[in-house]
């Protein structure tokens, strides 16, 4: 399978590095936006970055806990969840990207197999789960501002939809455990060893409700720090906004990139982004200045970490010995 790891981490390097090229333009506009932003807003928006990282890095420890009774270093699982999130931008696909690396990266740690598959099944709930609840919280903040158009509508129904499906199917996954494959799907070994490892989750940490609602409130956290770096991006440019608009903003362009397949969300953050504040009262070139703001903060600056942490995983699954 380590052949199959590789070509997958490529594929997440390829796509940074294709994103990257095409979105250069956002680069060179990042000077300029610095020269107008306001110096203190800007420390909040990287500390409120640095805190995402932190409450995925916390979610992950409390399922390890939960489960060995060992609490882990925060730093190795902080450097983990930065490749994760860079993953997951760099190849979308509903935010699965980062979770196909997550297990062969804390079993590295150490963490029992099962475990580790554990952290990942309860974090996918959790990420669904919180998700879902700020999409709706969108759409009502929406319907209250008078502008739930049936375009956005259709938007958060389509991602309902999704954040409903992925967690089901993980579920299970989970709960057909290594019973018998059609032929069909047996020859494809990365699906087969995909169900195998699945299956090795211990039952009685997936059905655990409090180490759910718990790695829930942290990926919720993961939500709000976004939420907040959009509004300090525009206070920081010196644009008034509430922090409801910045909120559904911020929400329906996560999700166009979340339901699109194109790399980085090339263009469709943006898009999304800049004309929902406009819809919503912001002007036009600041809506634009602090979404591109946003975008450099959330994506471009831990653009070059999160290709060395890939690039040494690659090097990694190439000396580790076939499976």
């Amino acid at each position: 399978m380590n052949s199959w790891r590789r070509w997958f981490v490529g594929v997440i390097i390829a796509a940074a590095l294709v994103g990257a090229v095409l979105h250069w333009g956002e680069l060179r506009n990042f000077a300029e936006l610095l020269r107008r932003a306001e110096p203190r807003w800007l420390v909040v928006a990287v500390a409120l970055q640095l805190a995402t990282y932190a409450s995925v890095a916390f979610g992950w420890r409390a399922v390890l806990l939960r489960a060995e009774g060992k609490l882990y270093a925060l730093r190795p699982l902080f450097r983990i969840a930065l490749s994760k999130l860079f993953a997951d931008q760099a190849l979308p696909t509903a935010g699965m990207g980062g979770n196909v690396l997550l297990v062969d990266q804390l079993v590295a740690l150490g963490v029992m197999r099962g475990t580790a598959v554990a952290a990942l099944l309860i974090s996918l709930l959790g990420f669904y789960a919180s998700y879902l609840v700020f999409a709706v919280t969108a759409l009502f903040l929406l319907w209250l501002h008078g502008d739930a158009t049936p375009l956005m509508v259709g938007l958060v129904t389509s991602f309902v939809l999704v954040a409903i499906a992925i967690p089901a199917l993980a579920l299970w996954l989970r709960r057909r455990g290594s019973k018998p494959l059609p032929a069909v799907v047996e020859s494809v070994r990365p699906i087969r060893q995909l169900l195998e490892t699945v299956a090795q989750a211990p039952a009685e940490l997936i059905r655990d409700r409090r180490l759910f609602l718990r790695v829930m409130l942290f990926n919720a956290l993961i939500f709000a720090a976004d939420v907040l770096t959009l509004y300090t991006c525009l206070r920081a440019l010196g644009t008034e906004v509430s922090l409801s608009t910045s909120l559904i903003a911020y929400i329906l362009a996560a999700i166009a990139v979340t339901l699109g397949p194109i790399p980085l969300g090339l263009g469709s953050f943006e898009v999304v982004c800049t004309s929902t504040l406009r819809l919503l009262g912001v002007p036009l070139e600041a809506a634009l200045a602090g979404t591109l703001l946003l975008r450099v903060l959330i994506l471009w600056l831990p653009l070059v970490p999160g290709l060395l942490l890939m690039r040494t995983m690659l090097r990694r699954l190439g000396r580790r010995p076939p499976e």
